[in-house]
């Protein structure tokens, strides 16, 4: 894999940045113009072209802030095409665009199990989850969770002498909660801290369902040891389980709220985890993870696109996420043809990419 240039490297940070320009619209942008500094550079006229005025990229010294600011906190900053992207996380559709990471990172390239349940758990629950996840890190597995009360944290403290990954909603270097800044520190110290928001960022609600993904994303497989119905950590198994992953369930009495989450993931057909051995077994199992896209869908697609085109695929667009082949049918055009014009839709918010090559309105 040849290195990134300083160049390319500050324009994928800045296009990560740039409002509207999500995982999906980051992927797609380099797959049509090969390089994050084309499609910066190509980005203004774009947006303008598909009906949007007054759009700008993120200044140059906001970029040059958080760079600066990831120095300041020791934290490393990894991109996607970077040789130290870890490679399960680069096969989840579509991928993260970026990373930022403080300690050691050569731990997301290491076989990993997220561990996930209740922030409110039982004793018993912590229990399980602290016992598992040292077995877990004994075994050679990396454990990773978000560093919420209750489950996570016993998680993480049970894989400590073996290596732990944290992902958190915020910045590499927000604390949350308060009352786990110890832990914090001694994952810093033995583990690894990562996060796709900008350092000095702090959590927002909005922010838990990335870190999720992120957490099903870098694993093997997903343990959720005692949830809600409605919960945070099923959002995990749900994400895991479109990833490809394989999600495992800690079954719990039907007495217990906490319980109902992973007895009805098991329901629905999560495998039991009552111990190493089960997991082990399930490991020993060939799973083929889903491969990133070969061919780009631009293929095909002309620089310019007529504004014209671009109206008639905007008025097929609906609420109910379409396949973008789909409306090439309809339109008798090539896939390319429509991809591009469904970009230039997002980056004017007239439409939203979705994975699987999904577009809505």
């Amino acid at each position: 894999m040849t290195p990134l240039s300083d160049a390319e490297r500050f324009a994928r940070l800045r296009l990560a940045r740039t409002d509207r320009v999500g995982p999906v619209a980051f992927s797609q942008l380099l797959q049509r113009f090969g390089s994050a500094v084309r499609a910066v550079d190509a980005l203004p006229d774009l947006v303008r072209r598909s009906g949007r005025d007054g759009y700008a990229l993120p200044a140059v010294e906001r970029v040059e802030a958080e760079l600066a600011a990831g120095e300041r906190v020791g934290a490393r900053l990894i991109l996607l095409g970077d040789a130290d992207y870890p490679d399960l996380l680069a096969a989840v559709d579509p991928p993260p665009p970026l990373l930022w990471a403080r300690g050691d990172i050569a731990l997301l390239s290491r076989p990993c199990i997220g561990v996930v349940g209740a922030r409110i758990a039982s004793a018993g629950g912590q229990r399980i989850a602290r016992g598992l996840s040292q077995q877990l890190g004994e075994a050679g597995r990396v454990v990773v969770s978000g560093l919420a009360r209750g489950i996570d944290a016993a998680a993480h403290l049970g894989a400590l002498p073996t290596g732990t990954v944290a992902v958190l909603g915020g910045g590499v270097d927000d604390i949350y909660p308060s009352e786990n800044a110890d832990l914090y520190r001694q994952i810093v110290d033995q583990g690894c801290i990562v996060s796709e928001s900008p350092v000095g960022a702090r959590a927002q609600a909005r922010d838990f369902p990335r870190r999720n993904r992120i957490i099903s994303g870098l694993s093997r497989g997903v343990i959720v040891v005692e949830a809600e119905i409605r919960s945070g950590s099923l959002i995990t198994a749900r994400l895991a389980n479109e990833q490809g992953r394989d999600v495992f369930a800690v079954p719990g009495s039907p007495l217990d709220p906490r319980s109902k989450g992973p007895n009805e993931l098991l329901r629905q057909g999560a495998i039991l985890c009552e111990g190493l051995e089960d997991v082990e077994r399930a490991f020993t199992t060939l799973r083929t993870l889903r491969e990133p896209p070969g061919d780009s869908p631009f293929d095909g697609a002309p620089d310019d696109l007529d504004e014209a085109l671009i109206e008639q695929v905007a008025a097929l667009l609906s609420p109910v996420p379409t396949p973008r082949d789909e409306l090439a049918r309809a339109l008798h055009l090539p896939i390319g043809v429509v991809a591009a014009a469904l970009l230039e839709l997002s980056l004017s918010n007239r439409a939203t990419l979705l994975p699987g090559g999904l577009a809505s309105s």
